[in-house]
């Protein structure tokens, strides 16, 4: 990267601007942006540390509550709540998986198809719109795991349609898995947790 003359500033253009004709209003506007975004980086960097404790912390203390009774937990184990000794706040890690088919997705669809063929005049109409609508794709491509596993849900008697959601089972695989912590404090007012903003659109 070029270093900049003293004496410069580079416009957006990437253009090199003596700094004396440069509007002082303009000068300005740029500092206070640089502090800004200073300022900003800060904020982003002590929040990255925070995490970082939070999450050690309550795995410590997780870890800590399990000798009582001689168990080893073993690194981090999905969901756990810790609430203060008055209930009125607790810190929640929460596990949220990603999942996703694998191949054997395809031979649910064949066998779905084949259903909803055989079907045809007899199906009702919601019935056919609702597994039609479950194998829709979005714009990158992707199928909707939420709609197509809604289709378990449908009480039908047959053994093709049986045979064709324990393969939609055995194809379901966990993608990724996100931890994230909540911290959350009961509104007086209603009851109801309440969960401490730490962003600035929640503030």
């Amino acid at each position: 990267m070029n270093a900049i003359p003293e004496g410069y500033m580079k416009d957006g253009k990437g253009r090199l601007v003596p700094v004396d004709i440069i509007k002082p209003i303009d000068l300005s506007r740029d500092e206070f942006v640089a502090e800004t975004y200073a300022k900003a980086m800060a904020i982003q960097d002590e929040l990255a540390r925070f995490k970082a404790e939070l999450f050690a912390d309550i795995e410590a203390f997780v870890a800590m509550s399990a000798e009582r009774y001689g168990a080893d937990v073993g690194g981090e184990k999905g969901n756990v709540a810790l609430t203060s000794f008055d209930g009125n706040t607790r810190v929640v890690r929460a596990i949220s998986d990603t999942l996703a088919f694998d191949e054997g997705l395809l031979a649910a669809k064949t066998l779905i198809d084949e259903c909803v063929h055989q079907w045809t005049e007899d199906a009702r109409p919601e019935v056919k719109a609702l597994i039609a609508d479950a194998f829709q794709t979005d714009k990158a491509g992707n199928i909707s795991t939420g709609r197509v596993l809604g289709l378990r849900r449908l009480d039908i008697v047959d053994e093709k349609w049986q045979r064709a959601m324990r393969a939609l089972s055995d194809s379901l695989r966990v993608q990724c898995s996100k931890a994230y912590v909540r911290i959350e404090r009961r509104n007086a007012g209603t009851g109801k947790f309440e969960a401490v903003r730490l962003d600035l659109a929640g503030v």
